[in-house]
């Protein structure tokens, strides 16, 4: 019964003092708190992070309170105000979740926020609980922004329903749901989450002109000295960036790799770590594809690597909006993505790119071998796809969208 009545309204509100420091001074300028669960970088936190450096600081005094879960807290490491929240955590866990919230409330009250900014499901969800139940005469307005609903991973039928029951009923302790993806915002109005404003999209933004890309000399050097066993320039790389989770279908990769498996010419490379990583190895090893599949752990600023890749896959079974696949654009190179979330809202098939069904190793192959035969073929959709993220999806048009919501 959403979690319980949450955990009996926090234990009847009960008088527990967490230990959170003395807030910011307050400031003339618009006070925003941002909330997110995890620090690991990720879409969720590549949006918060290009969002605050893109804010006029003169307008707004920002501050970031970010979960406990991952392995640094990437946003201070980047020069950001940070707040660590040491109850929040991604799973659920009566314990963390009851003393996350009293955290989350004391933060709240000292900082005094005129916006309430919620960014993925579990923030998403305590920090609108709090401020429906814990704090009485909020005069704060409450955004929450969704990177693709939970209700979309790979779980359980029982799960699935659950996170479903969830957004549907705190979406009306909220004023405004952010989407980044039309697919997402579909599924709002079909699953009846309404918040008490508005839903809107706005989609995810990139500045083509400020990518740095390395060459890609430097760029396959780089890929060499995280890969040692790869051991000398292959004719083509085809790569991916992603985080090790079920949601990015990276089983699916190495399948496709399989496909290729007498190719001498071609290796497959991911960039990217997570708990899905002793999977993938083990896939890999049982396959035979250790020298064919290269996994590169974490690699601060990946996307300057894109230079290297001939080729870049996406083949996720959820997404929201992928910030890899406008930087694999923005770096005109074809793209071959499966067609979940945003995927067919970015990449019209055959013009920008490829979009292939889900799950389906086999149609991925087969688009790799369309690209790797037609030189011409490449570069046009590299062309196209440039064009469509400097045209389409801009950083600016982005940070403004947003900006008229706060």
């Amino acid at each position: 019964m959403i979690f319980s009545a949450f955990y009996g309204i926090i234990v009847a509100q009960m008088a527990i003092e967490i230990n959170t420091s003395s807030a910011v001074e307050k400031s003339p300028k618009k006070r925003i708190l941002l909330v997110i669960t995890q620090s690991e970088f990720g879409g969720a936190q590549r949006f918060l992070y290009d969002l605050i450096k893109n804010l006029d600081p003169e307008k707004y005094d920002i501050l970031l309170a970010v979960g406990k879960d991952g392995t640094v807290n990437s946003f201070e490491t980047k020069g950001l105000k940070t707040y660590k929240l040491n109850f929040l955590r991604r799973n659920i866990n009566p314990f963390y979740d009851i003393r996350a919230s009293w955290e989350l409330k004391k933060l709240i009250k000292d900082f005094d926020p005129q916006i309430l900014f919620l960014n993925s499901s579990k923030a998403g969800f305590i920090g609108s609980f709090v401020s429906k139940y814990l704090i009485q005469n909020t005069k704060y307005k409450i955004l929450y922004r969704i990177g693709g609903w939970s209700f979309n991973d790979p779980r359980s039928k029982p799960e699935r329903w659950f996170w479903k029951i969830l957004e549907r009923t705190s979406a009306k302790w909220k004023d405004i749901i952010i989407v980044n993806n039309k697919h997402d915002f579909d599924q709002a109005i079909k699953f009846k989450i309404k918040p008490r404003e508005k839903i809107v999209l706005v989609y995810n933004g990139l500045d083509v002109y400020k990518t740095n890309l390395l060459s890609r000399e430097e760029a396959q050097l780089k890929l060499q000295d995280a890969a040692p066993s790869m051991d000398r320039p292959y004719p083509y790389i085809v790569g991916t960036i992603a985080n090790f989770y079920p949601s990015k279908g990276l089983e699916y990769l190495v399948e496709t790799a399989e496909h290729f498996k007498n190719n001498d010419n071609i290796v497959f490379v991911i960039i990217g770590d997570g708990p899905e990583r002793f999977k993938i190895e083990n896939l890999i090893e049982q396959r035979g594809l250790h020298k064919k599949v290269f996994l590169l752990g974490q690699i601060p600023d990946a996307y300057k690597l894109l230079g290297a890749f001939d080729i870049f896959v996406l083949p996720s079974v959820k997404e929201g909006f992928p910030w890899t696949v406008i930087e694999a654009m923005a770096a005109k190179l074809p793209v071959v993505a499966t067609k979940v979330g945003a995927i067919p809202e970015i990449i019209e098939d055959g013009k920008n790119g490829f979009v292939v069904g889900p799950g389906h190793p086999e149609q991925i192959a087969a688009k790799i071998q369309d690209l790797l035969t037609n030189k011409h073929l490449r570069q046009e959709l590299g062309i196209q796809a440039h064009q469509t993220v400097l045209f389409k999806f801009s950083l600016e048009k982005m940070v403004r969208e947003i900006e008229i919501l706060l």
